[in-house]
């Protein structure tokens, strides 16, 4: 079964042609190839939703995809800047049209706020490399989206923002001790919506990236102790894409959770395992 995806591109301009012109490609774009690769094949359309012309693709309409995720990005929706209220209103339109709907990091927060939730900067600071030992709650274990998920899990991360209340309808499926809302379902006019705080999507060399960027924050903030040190471990995360080597799994602490491609992408797996089941059901309808 061959799916289509619309995948919402969280940053704004300038924030994504620097992502591009260090990464070859946007984070919509890396995200659709992402979801295409693991789902074995089909295509993506991107929607700039925090662009002020950031219109659909020309001729479609929500109800003409099988799934949409919206990516990370580096805005703070707690500021309610036009670029993160345009999102914000997309995600209603998203949920009203009952298309399965994921997103990570920034797409659980616009998409909490959507519904009747809450976003503010996280009083424990920023969580940044790997959100370590999530545990799925009660009802997350149960979960289709975390199926394959073990008791503590890592996985990739960057976020100074947290989900500070989930909408009426939601329920919480997972936890650390940085961020009570590390995975969720929300409920919200007639749509549903999986989401998770960190980012299942990344590849190591992303998170190189964005440490490259915020080195002087990471510093300052005591990540690391100078920025010889930043620079080493992000030479590290560039060098895991290549090979998982042990030397820095070790270093990093890094199990296979993260390191394995297939165990990293758990979440998105379950994703579109969701919209071919949904896909199916249209079809024999």
């Amino acid at each position: 079964m061959s799916l289509r995806f619309l995948v919402m591109e969280g940053s704004p301009a300038a924030a994504r042609e620097r992502y591009r012109v260090a990464l070859g490609r946007t984070p919509a774009q890396h995200y659709g190839e992402v979801l295409v690769e693991v789902a074995g094949g089909g295509t993506f359309d991107v929607v700039c939703s925090a662009d002020p012309d950031g219109a659909m693709p020309e001729g479609a309409s929500l109800g003409d995809y099988d799934g949409v995720a919206i990516t990370g990005s580096p805005l703070h929706i707690w500021k309610r800047e036009p670029e993160s209220l345009r999102q914000i209103e997309l995600a209603r339109e998203i949920f009203k049209s009952g298309v399965p709907f994921f997103g990570s990091c920034w797409g659980l927060q616009v998409a909490a706020v959507a519904a009747g939730g809450d976003v503010q900067k996280n009083p424990r600071g920023r969580e940044f490399g790997y959100a370590r030992r999530i545990a799925p709650t009660a009802e997350g274990a149960r979960h289709a989206l975390l199926s394959g998920r073990p008791a503590l899990y890592d996985a990739p991360c960057s976020h100074l923002d947290e989900v500070s209340a989930l909408p009426p309808d939601a329920t919480l499926l997972a936890s650390n001790a940085v961020s009570r809302v590390q995975a969720a379902e929300i409920r919200h006019a007639g749509g549903t919506f999986w989401g998770v705080q960190y980012h299942p999507e990344y590849v190591h060399s992303v998170l190189a990236y964005i440490l490259d960027q915020r080195a002087e924050d990471l510093v300052s903030e005591g990540f690391f102790t100078n920025h010889a040190q930043s620079k080493a471990y992000s030479a590290d995360l560039v060098a895991l894409d290549a090979e998982a080597r042990h030397d820095i799994c070790w270093r990093l602490g890094l199990n296979a959770d993260v390191v394995d491609s297939g165990q990293r992408r758990t979440e998105i797996a379950n994703f579109i395992a969701w919209c071919k089941a949904k896909a199916g059901q249209r079809n024999a309808a």
